[in-house]
């Protein structure tokens, strides 16, 4: 595993999640004050990044105009991919 600035173009997000937009607006303020705390989760497949959780974090980064974010990368197969598809 590994933890790095990814362009949030290059993340996969395959799964639709509902937005809480109290939670979204509040990520904001304090990603503006403080940068993102939490690194989200990416599994690397096949050179393509996907992920699963921080759909909030995601979205907060995008609200705000940032081009990356910081995540943990874990190298996974197409089989581990295709679990969480499921």
């Amino acid at each position: 595993m590994r933890v790095d600035q990814v362009p949030l173009a290059s993340v996969r997000r395959p799964l639709q999640r509902f937005l809480d937009e109290d939670k979204v607006e509040a990520l904001m303020a304090s990603i503006r004050l403080e940068g993102l705390r939490e690194p989200i989760d990416l599994l690397e497949v096949d050179g393509q990044l996907w992920g699963f959780n921080g759909c909030h974090r995601v979205a907060a980064h995008e609200r705000l105009g940032l081009p990356t974010i910081r995540a943990r990368i874990r190298q996974a197969t197409s089989r581990d991919l295709n679990l969480h598809l499921r």
